[in-house]
């Protein structure tokens, strides 16, 4: 027995309870039972890094659990849990990370030992926007309680509990000591047994998806779950409560950030998870955007799912620089809230200043009871009021700005908005398409930042010509860069295909903005790609830094792992690294990752000059690593083929061959042999057309551990991804024909960009 005595009258009919005091290990004990209940875990057994406990925290009464929202739940068997038929008690102190979506209009499960198909058990658990309910199988019928107008604070200590009694027919919720909701069931009625095992955290019935993962989890912190096989009475759940506060003062105690937020240091040793790209401290993310400068520093946001690594309940995660290399991780910005603009999901934008110089975000509100259920919102940093440096409050506007009209676009497709400002005007372009004439951006205009007028679509594309641009342009990025060779202002115009036959990569014209129509005017028809590496470089956002006057690019680096790979590991995808975009003096698009990466440089290990390929060869024999940076040089017509090979085993099983062929003038890279791991999806060659004419070719390459980022002499990158199979698949090597010449190669060790 627990040695913390209760009240008599409170352990009379106690059949289980779970003070998950443990602190550490893979267990969880029932106290009553003693009973050692397995507590799973997706990095228990970790593939990739070392294996690790649960995670445990600060409780209400010594320790707590924190379920991570995808992979942490606690199994008791069904012979070892006594059936609860005609009254029980449940009641548990919980603080939500976040709340789900509530796939299949299924809880995510607090404690649940039930089939609601079946209609035989019982479930207290948790829906969206923090709503919570108790559900149980009672003759043939299937019975909610719900308690909708006291939602669950997310990262505040609640307590719960649910109480039902046969002969009184009623089911109760109390929270922190009170009722809050009761129905009647019918009379004499008892509940149906469910031969399921008894779960907490995790749904008996989960919602299946992408085939590894499961929804209708609990994400947060939990402490002191208890089942009695009586309904506890009001005085009685009230008493339960105040003892639980008595070592805090009668006060729910506060929850330390540090104890419930998302946590990087697990995956740190994670033998592919990049760590001098930006990346979420855990669990999923796709575009990186709205990037902004802001006294002194830069803050940067990505489509986050704080439940874990897949994709879904979209928020917006954030973090903070003071160069765009080195990040912190601040909590979420933005989170889907009902009653506002966005209850279905906070997507894609962009950030811009508003008439008092302070930061606003423009986003794609999600609301799937409106038609359309895009619509564009706005969301006001509380600076101004508080004063806090790292804009961690955002107050949201309490309409959309712009609903989409029919004949404005595509209707229904209308989303990720990039707002710029000009003098007092802002301008604003969101992606959509047209009737048969292809993908468009649509452009508008304000002089208040919340009154918008319609100007019409940007740009359209011949889609007969270029049916690769598909039929809906997502993410579109306007910036300028400068004067060309006749003095004539030019901008780059970005954008991501979508839809039947589009090649979803990032895309780009060089050409003139007309301010006054709102229209763009490329130079040439023929959009061009920045990045030849076959969906890895996408999501593309935009900013001007105001420092420097550069135009900045971010982008997502798909991960291209299997959901089960993702599971097992914990995290899925990651930014790519910041590249400034020039107008170089030829005309082309000038793209090199901005110079301010070379803070993460460590010991520069090999400096070589002149040297033909065996002699290069010999002096990188011992020269390994998965976080490096590497310049080389060739010497211009020593071969029609060269380049690196990076990651590569000692024997060669596994390498990845980064390479420039002149004959076909093809920048590449070939993934035949990056790894031996048959559940691993990279493979292949990836490649395209690069014009070097007469100029010698210099790669700037940026290993970090799955992450490959090549860029050859400023004009095209190659972002690809490696998952070597073997530990020792770290070594390099220089690749082309024997008469290869290496006019220079330096090589860095690279340090992480977070602390």
């Amino acid at each position: 027995m627990d040695n913390r005595k209760l009240p008599f009258t409170l352990e009379a009919g106690l059949i289980a309870h779970w003070p998950l005091n443990e602190g550490k290990g893979k267990t969880a004990i029932d106290v009553i039972s003693g009973n050692a209940d397995d507590i799973s875990y997706a990095l228990l057994d970790a593939r990739f890094t070392e294996s690790r406990d649960p995670q445990w925290r600060k409780g209400i009464r010594g320790s707590a659990m924190l379920f991570d929202g995808y992979s942490t739940w606690i199994t008791r068997k069904a012979a070892a849990i006594e059936h609860l038929r005609n009254a029980f008690t449940i009641s548990a102190w919980v603080a939500p990370r976040s709340y789900e979506w509530g796939q299949e209009q299924r809880l995510s499960a607090i404690v649940n030992q039930h089939d609601r198909e079946a209609k035989e058990g019982y479930i207290l658990g948790m829906y969206r926007h923090g709503s919570w309910s108790m559900q149980m199988g009672l003759a043939g019928k299937w019975v909610e309680l719900w308690c909708h107008d006291r939602p669950l604070p997310k990262k505040q200590w609640s307590h719960i509990a649910a109480t039902f009694d046969k002969d009184e027919a009623v089911v109760k919720l109390y929270l922190n000591g009170e009722q809050v909701a009761a129905l009647s069931t019918p009379e004499n009625t008892e509940i149906i047994p469910c031969l399921n095992d008894l779960l907490i955290g995790k749904n008996n019935q989960a919602a299946v998806l992408a085939e590894a993962f499961r929804h209708n989890m609990f994400d947060g912190l939990m402490d002191e779950v208890k089942i009695y096989g009586r309904a506890l009475s009001a005085d009685e759940i009230a008493s339960s409560y105040e003892a639980d506060l008595i070592p805090h003062g009668g006060i729910i105690p506060e929850i330390d950030e540090a104890d419930i937020r998302l946590d990087r240091t697990p995956l740190l040793a994670d033998r592919h998870r990049p760590q001098y790209h930006a990346s979420p401290a855990a669990h999923w993310m796709n575009e990186p955007h709205a990037p902004i400068y802001f006294n002194g520093q830069y803050h940067l946001f990505y489509q986050h799912n704080p439940q874990g690594p897949y994709w879904a309940q979209i928020h917006w995660g954030h973090w903070v620089s003071e160069d765009m290399v080195h990040w912190r991780d601040l909590p979420v910005a933005l989170s889907p809230e009902k009653g506002a603009v966005d209850p279905d999901g906070v997507w894609s934008g962009s950030a811009s200043y508003d008439e008092n110089g302070i930061p606003a975000l423009f986003f794609t509100a999600g609301d799937d009871s409106a038609v359309p259920n895009q619509r564009v919102g706005l969301a006001r940093s509380t600076f101004k009021q508080d004063g806090e440096t790292d804009l961690v409050r955002w107050v949201k506007h309490p309409e959309p700005l712009i609903v989409q009209e029919k004949g404005q676009g595509m209707f229904g497709d209308f989303r990720d908005p990039f707002v710029w400002k000009e003098g007092d005007l802002w301008y604003l372009l969101i992606g959509s398409g047209t009737e048969g004439q292809g993908g468009t951006a649509l452009a508008y205009t304000s002089r208040n930042m919340t009154d918008w007028e319609y100007k019409g679509p940007f740009y359209l594309s011949d889609p007969a010509v270029y049916p690769y641009l598909g039929n809906m342009w997502e993410l579109p990025v306007l910036l300028p860069l400068g004067k060309d060779s006749a003095g004539k202002e030019k901008h780059v115009f970005l954008i991501s295909p979508l839809g039947p036959g589009a090649d979803v990569e990032v895309f780009y014209w060089i050409g003139t903005f007309d301010r006054e129509a709102f229209r763009f005017v490329p130079d040439q028809d023929e959009p061009q790609l920045i990045d030849v590496g076959d969906f890895h470089f996408t999501g593309p956002s935009g900013m001007v830094d105001p420092k420097t006057g550069r135009s900045i690019v971010f982008t997502i680096a798909q991960g291209e792992r299997t959901p089960q790979l993702d599971y097992d590991s914990g995290w899925a995808h990651n930014a790519g690294l910041p590249v400034s975009l020039t107008l170089r003096e030829d005309g082309r698009l000038g793209i090199e990752p901005i110079e301010e990466l070379q803070s993460l440089r460590g010991a520069h290990i090999i400096s070589l000059r002149d040297k033909s390929l065996a002699e290069a060869n010999k002096l990188l024999e011992n020269v390994q690593g998965d976080m490096l940076e590497i310049q080389v040089e060739f010497a211009a017509d020593s071969a029609e083929q060269m380049g690196l090979i990076v990651r590569k085993s000692p024997a060669g099983e596994e390498e990845t061959v980064i390479y420039y062929d002149w004959k076909s003038s093809e920048f590449g890279v070939d993934r035949s042999k990056t790894t031996l791991d048959p559940n691993e999806r990279s493979r292949g060659v990836q490649r395209g057309l690069l014009e070097l004419e007469d100029d010698a070719l210099k790669l700037h390459i940026y290993l970090d551990r799955s992450m490959v980022e090549a860029y050859a002499n400023g004009l095209k990158s190659l972002t690809t991804r490696v998952y070597p199979s073997r530990q020792d698949s770290l070594g390099l090597q220089v690749w082309g024909d024997d008469s290869l010449n290496v006019k220079s190669l330096d090589i860095w060790q690279m340090s992480s960009a977070f602390s």
